[in-house]
Protein backbone atom coordinates (compact mmCIF):
# COMPACT_ATOMS: atom_id res chain seq x y z
CA UNK A 1 0.00 0.00 0.00
CA UNK A 2 2.67 2.68 0.83
CA UNK A 3 4.57 1.53 -2.39
CA UNK A 4 1.22 2.28 -4.29
CA UNK A 5 1.07 5.80 -2.30
CA UNK A 6 4.88 6.16 -3.43
CA UNK A 7 4.03 6.06 -7.24
CA UNK A 8 0.63 8.04 -7.18
CA UNK A 9 2.94 10.59 -5.42
CA UNK A 10 5.56 10.33 -7.80
CA UNK A 11 2.38 10.20 -10.87
CA UNK A 12 0.96 13.80 -9.62
CA UNK A 13 4.16 15.65 -9.04
CA UNK A 14 5.35 14.27 -12.32
CA UNK A 15 1.45 15.69 -13.93
CA UNK A 16 2.10 18.90 -11.71
CA UNK A 17 5.50 19.62 -13.39
CA UNK A 18 4.19 18.89 -17.01
CA UNK A 19 1.35 21.09 -16.17
CA UNK A 20 4.15 23.98 -15.04
CA UNK A 21 5.92 23.20 -18.11
CA UNK A 22 2.88 23.74 -20.37
CA UNK A 23 2.19 26.73 -18.10
CA UNK A 24 5.31 28.33 -18.59
CA UNK A 25 5.79 27.66 -22.51
CA UNK A 26 2.10 29.29 -23.01
CA UNK A 27 3.81 32.07 -21.44
CA UNK A 28 6.92 32.49 -23.44
CA UNK A 29 4.86 31.83 -26.37
CA UNK A 30 2.15 34.77 -26.15
CA UNK A 31 4.92 36.76 -24.63
CA UNK A 32 7.23 35.91 -27.88
CA UNK A 33 3.76 36.41 -30.11
CA UNK A 34 3.19 40.07 -28.60
CA UNK A 35 7.03 41.03 -30.16
CA UNK A 36 6.30 39.22 -33.40
CA UNK A 37 3.12 41.23 -33.98
CA UNK A 38 5.13 44.43 -32.86
CA UNK A 39 8.45 43.90 -34.67
CA UNK A 40 9.45 46.57 -37.43
CA UNK A 41 10.23 45.18 -41.19
CA UNK A 42 12.56 47.52 -43.20
CA UNK A 43 11.01 46.91 -46.37
CA UNK A 44 13.01 49.42 -48.88
CA UNK A 45 9.89 50.01 -51.73
CA UNK A 46 9.28 51.88 -54.76
CA UNK A 47 5.88 53.71 -54.98
CA UNK A 48 4.20 53.04 -58.11
CA UNK A 49 2.23 55.72 -59.50
CA UNK A 50 -1.98 56.56 -59.18
CA UNK A 51 -3.41 55.59 -62.29
CA UNK A 52 -7.21 56.64 -62.82
CA UNK A 53 -7.61 55.66 -66.26
CA UNK A 54 -10.27 53.54 -67.41
CA UNK A 55 -8.68 50.46 -68.63
CA UNK A 56 -6.65 50.52 -65.19
CA UNK A 57 -9.93 50.92 -63.07
CA UNK A 58 -11.43 47.89 -65.14
CA UNK A 59 -8.25 45.65 -64.68
CA UNK A 60 -8.27 46.56 -60.93
CA UNK A 61 -12.29 45.51 -61.03
CA UNK A 62 -11.20 42.02 -62.56
CA UNK A 63 -8.08 41.22 -60.51
CA UNK A 64 -9.98 42.40 -56.97
CA UNK A 65 -12.84 40.28 -57.78
CA UNK A 66 -10.89 37.25 -59.36
CA UNK A 67 -7.72 37.39 -56.81
CA UNK A 68 -9.23 36.79 -53.38
CA UNK A 69 -9.69 40.17 -52.57
CA UNK A 70 -13.48 39.90 -52.17
CA UNK A 71 -13.09 37.25 -49.60
CA UNK A 72 -11.69 38.83 -47.09
CA UNK A 73 -12.58 42.67 -48.12
CA UNK A 74 -16.14 41.54 -49.19
CA UNK A 75 -17.57 43.00 -52.42
CA UNK A 76 -17.85 46.84 -51.21
CA UNK A 77 -14.27 46.92 -49.93
CA UNK A 78 -15.90 47.47 -46.35
CA UNK A 79 -14.49 44.21 -44.87
CA UNK A 80 -15.61 41.07 -44.15
CA UNK A 81 -15.28 38.14 -41.09
CA UNK A 82 -13.70 35.38 -43.31
CA UNK A 83 -13.20 33.17 -40.11
CA UNK A 84 -14.79 32.34 -37.53
CA UNK A 85 -14.02 28.99 -36.17
CA UNK A 86 -13.74 27.57 -32.41
CA UNK A 87 -12.48 31.05 -31.26
CA UNK A 88 -10.32 31.71 -34.28
CA UNK A 89 -11.57 35.00 -35.73
CA UNK A 90 -10.25 36.97 -38.72
CA UNK A 91 -11.95 39.68 -40.68
CA UNK A 92 -10.80 41.87 -43.44
CA UNK A 93 -10.18 45.72 -43.01
CA UNK A 94 -12.13 48.72 -44.67
CA UNK A 95 -10.21 49.63 -47.53
CA UNK A 96 -12.36 52.00 -48.61
CA UNK A 97 -12.23 55.59 -47.70
CA UNK A 98 -15.19 55.45 -45.14
CA UNK A 99 -15.71 55.55 -41.98
CA UNK A 100 -13.64 52.61 -40.12
CA UNK A 101 -11.52 52.04 -43.08
CA UNK A 102 -7.72 52.10 -42.69
CA UNK A 103 -6.40 53.28 -46.33
CA UNK A 104 -7.50 56.87 -45.91
CA UNK A 105 -3.65 58.27 -45.33
CA UNK A 106 -1.91 55.77 -47.90
CA UNK A 107 0.59 57.00 -50.22
CA UNK A 108 1.58 55.36 -53.12
CA UNK A 109 4.58 53.94 -51.24
CA UNK A 110 2.21 52.40 -48.73
CA UNK A 111 0.20 50.29 -51.38
CA UNK A 112 3.08 48.75 -52.51
CA UNK A 113 4.58 47.78 -48.91
CA UNK A 114 0.61 46.32 -47.52
CA UNK A 115 0.22 44.80 -51.28
CA UNK A 116 3.36 43.10 -52.18
CA UNK A 117 5.08 43.34 -48.65
CA UNK A 118 2.36 41.93 -46.13
CA UNK A 119 3.71 45.24 -44.11
CA UNK A 120 2.01 48.53 -42.62
CA UNK A 121 2.82 52.15 -43.35
CA UNK A 122 4.45 51.92 -39.77
CA UNK A 123 6.60 48.83 -40.75
CA UNK A 124 4.58 45.93 -39.05
CA UNK A 125 3.79 42.97 -40.36
CA UNK A 126 0.38 42.51 -41.39
CA UNK A 127 -1.27 39.33 -39.53
CA UNK A 128 -3.53 38.13 -42.32
CA UNK A 129 -2.36 40.04 -45.73
CA UNK A 130 -2.02 37.29 -47.99
CA UNK A 131 1.18 39.16 -49.91
CA UNK A 132 2.93 36.20 -50.87
CA UNK A 133 -0.10 35.36 -53.40
CA UNK A 134 0.95 39.14 -54.92
CA UNK A 135 4.04 39.43 -54.03
CA UNK A 136 4.99 38.82 -57.72
CA UNK A 137 2.33 41.32 -59.47
CA UNK A 138 3.58 43.75 -62.11
CA UNK A 139 3.17 47.22 -61.47
CA UNK A 140 0.54 47.36 -63.73
CA UNK A 141 -1.47 45.13 -62.25
CA UNK A 142 -0.41 46.44 -58.85
CA UNK A 143 -1.50 49.88 -59.81
CA UNK A 144 -4.95 48.77 -61.40
CA UNK A 145 -5.47 46.97 -58.18
CA UNK A 146 -4.69 50.23 -56.63
CA UNK A 147 -6.81 52.43 -59.19
CA UNK A 148 -9.96 49.94 -58.65
CA UNK A 149 -9.88 50.22 -54.82
CA UNK A 150 -9.25 54.23 -54.61
CA UNK A 151 -12.46 54.26 -56.55
CA UNK A 152 -14.76 52.16 -54.56
CA UNK A 153 -17.66 54.60 -52.81
CA UNK A 154 -16.51 55.12 -49.17
CA UNK A 155 -18.17 52.79 -46.92
CA UNK A 156 -18.74 51.92 -43.32
CA UNK A 157 -16.39 49.47 -41.43
CA UNK A 158 -13.49 48.83 -39.45
CA UNK A 159 -10.03 47.67 -38.97
CA UNK A 160 -8.63 44.17 -39.59
CA UNK A 161 -9.56 41.59 -36.72
CA UNK A 162 -7.75 39.04 -35.43
CA UNK A 163 -8.66 36.84 -32.36
CA UNK A 164 -6.51 33.59 -32.09
CA UNK A 165 -6.89 31.40 -29.47
CA UNK A 166 -4.10 31.51 -26.51
CA UNK A 167 -2.66 27.82 -27.94
CA UNK A 168 -2.87 29.44 -31.94
CA UNK A 169 -1.41 32.94 -30.56
CA UNK A 170 1.51 30.66 -28.96
CA UNK A 171 2.23 28.67 -31.80
CA UNK A 172 2.63 32.28 -33.73
CA UNK A 173 4.88 33.19 -31.24
CA UNK A 174 7.21 30.63 -31.72
CA UNK A 175 7.44 30.71 -35.51
CA UNK A 176 5.40 27.79 -36.05
CA UNK A 177 2.81 29.75 -37.89
CA UNK A 178 4.48 32.24 -40.39
CA UNK A 179 3.10 35.66 -41.46
CA UNK A 180 3.10 36.72 -45.31
CA UNK A 181 6.07 39.02 -44.11
CA UNK A 182 8.10 36.30 -42.56
CA UNK A 183 7.99 34.14 -45.90
CA UNK A 184 8.28 36.84 -48.36
CA UNK A 185 11.65 37.60 -50.38
CA UNK A 186 11.53 41.04 -50.08
CA UNK A 187 14.19 41.66 -51.74
CA UNK A 188 12.94 40.40 -55.32
CA UNK A 189 12.61 43.04 -58.09
CA UNK A 190 8.30 43.42 -59.83
CA UNK A 191 8.07 40.96 -62.26
CA UNK A 192 8.26 42.47 -65.85
CA UNK A 193 4.91 42.40 -67.79
CA UNK A 194 3.43 39.23 -68.99
CA UNK A 195 1.59 39.39 -71.79
CA UNK A 196 -1.89 38.21 -71.36
CA UNK A 197 -2.58 34.57 -73.46
CA UNK A 198 -2.15 30.43 -73.44
CA UNK A 199 0.95 30.40 -72.45
CA UNK A 200 2.99 28.76 -70.16
CA UNK A 201 4.97 32.51 -68.96
CA UNK A 202 1.11 33.91 -68.53
CA UNK A 203 0.08 30.80 -66.61
CA UNK A 204 3.16 30.97 -63.82
CA UNK A 205 2.06 34.25 -63.40
CA UNK A 206 -1.45 33.71 -62.75
CA UNK A 207 -0.21 30.44 -60.47
CA UNK A 208 1.46 33.26 -58.56
CA UNK A 209 -2.03 33.27 -56.88
CA UNK A 210 -1.89 30.15 -55.50
CA UNK A 211 1.81 29.77 -53.53
CA UNK A 212 -0.02 31.27 -50.17
CA UNK A 213 -2.01 28.10 -49.99
CA UNK A 214 -0.07 25.95 -52.13
CA UNK A 215 3.37 26.53 -51.31
CA UNK A 216 6.70 27.40 -53.10
CA UNK A 217 6.48 24.53 -55.85
CA UNK A 218 3.08 24.08 -55.70
CA UNK A 219 3.44 21.08 -53.36
CA UNK A 220 0.43 21.35 -51.26
CA UNK A 221 0.56 20.40 -47.87
CA UNK A 222 -0.84 21.97 -44.48
CA UNK A 223 -2.13 25.52 -44.87
CA UNK A 224 -0.22 28.45 -43.09
CA UNK A 225 -2.22 29.70 -40.55
CA UNK A 226 -5.34 27.81 -41.59
CA UNK A 227 -7.84 26.64 -38.76
CA UNK A 228 -6.97 22.95 -37.32
CA UNK A 229 -9.66 21.55 -39.12
CA UNK A 230 -8.57 22.94 -42.53
CA UNK A 231 -7.58 19.73 -44.93
CA UNK A 232 -4.29 20.12 -46.40
CA UNK A 233 -3.38 22.24 -49.49
CA UNK A 234 -3.08 20.05 -52.70
CA UNK A 235 -0.15 19.06 -54.74
CA UNK A 236 -0.46 20.63 -57.80
CA UNK A 237 2.01 19.29 -59.76
CA UNK A 238 1.65 16.14 -61.93
CA UNK A 239 1.94 12.60 -60.89
CA UNK A 240 1.11 10.43 -58.52
CA UNK A 241 -0.47 11.79 -55.75
CA UNK A 242 -0.73 15.11 -57.24
CA UNK A 243 -4.28 16.65 -58.10
CA UNK A 244 -3.93 17.67 -61.64
CA UNK A 245 -4.81 14.10 -62.32
CA UNK A 246 -8.36 14.98 -62.49
CA UNK A 247 -7.81 17.71 -65.01
CA UNK A 248 -7.03 16.22 -68.04
CA UNK A 249 -7.90 19.25 -70.10
CA UNK A 250 -8.67 22.67 -69.33
CA UNK A 251 -11.95 22.35 -69.48
CA UNK A 252 -12.36 20.23 -66.33
CA UNK A 253 -10.46 22.80 -64.41
CA UNK A 254 -12.34 25.43 -65.54
CA UNK A 255 -15.66 23.65 -64.57
CA UNK A 256 -14.09 23.51 -60.83
CA UNK A 257 -13.45 26.74 -60.28
CA UNK A 258 -16.75 27.52 -61.96
CA UNK A 259 -18.77 24.96 -59.45
CA UNK A 260 -16.39 24.25 -56.61
CA UNK A 261 -16.58 20.26 -57.17
CA UNK A 262 -14.35 18.05 -58.66
CA UNK A 263 -15.12 15.86 -61.25
CA UNK A 264 -16.75 13.37 -59.14
CA UNK A 265 -19.01 15.37 -57.79
CA UNK A 266 -17.23 16.45 -54.37
CA UNK A 267 -16.77 19.64 -53.09
CA UNK A 268 -13.01 21.28 -52.99
CA UNK A 269 -12.99 22.63 -49.60
CA UNK A 270 -11.41 26.27 -48.39
CA UNK A 271 -10.20 27.29 -51.50
CA UNK A 272 -12.12 30.67 -51.91
CA UNK A 273 -14.62 29.96 -55.51
CA UNK A 274 -16.63 33.38 -54.78
CA UNK A 275 -13.21 34.66 -56.31
CA UNK A 276 -12.11 32.08 -58.53
CA UNK A 277 -15.38 31.88 -60.38
CA UNK A 278 -14.71 34.97 -61.76
CA UNK A 279 -11.37 34.39 -63.29
CA UNK A 280 -11.27 34.45 -67.05
CA UNK A 281 -11.24 31.29 -69.29
CA UNK A 282 -7.84 32.53 -71.23
CA UNK A 283 -6.29 32.70 -67.16
CA UNK A 284 -7.80 29.60 -66.74
CA UNK A 285 -6.78 27.52 -69.17
CA UNK A 286 -2.92 29.16 -68.99
CA UNK A 287 -2.86 27.83 -65.46
CA UNK A 288 -3.89 24.93 -66.97
CA UNK A 289 -1.07 24.34 -69.32
CA UNK A 290 1.46 25.59 -66.62
CA UNK A 291 0.54 23.17 -64.03
CA UNK A 292 0.75 20.30 -66.33
CA UNK A 293 4.21 21.38 -67.45
CA UNK A 294 5.48 21.34 -63.76
CA UNK A 295 7.93 18.60 -63.08
CA UNK A 296 5.66 15.42 -61.66
CA UNK A 297 5.78 15.14 -57.83
CA UNK A 298 6.61 12.16 -56.33
CA UNK A 299 3.48 10.72 -54.04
Amino acid sequence: MAKKRRWLRVLGLGLGALVVLLAAALATGLFLAERRMARQVDVPVQPVAYRTDAASVERGRYLFSSRGCVDCHGANGAGRTFVDDGGLTIAGPNITTGPGGVVGAYQPVDWVRSIRHGVNPKGRALMVMPSEDYNRFTDDDLAALVAYIRSLPPANGQGAVVRLPLPVKAMYGFGLIPDAASRIDHSRPPQPPVPEGVTLAHGQYVANMCLGCHGEGLRGGKIPGGPPDWPPAADLRPGPGGAMARYPDAESLIAMFRSGKRPDGSAVQVMPFGSLGQMSETDLRALHLYLKGLPPGRG
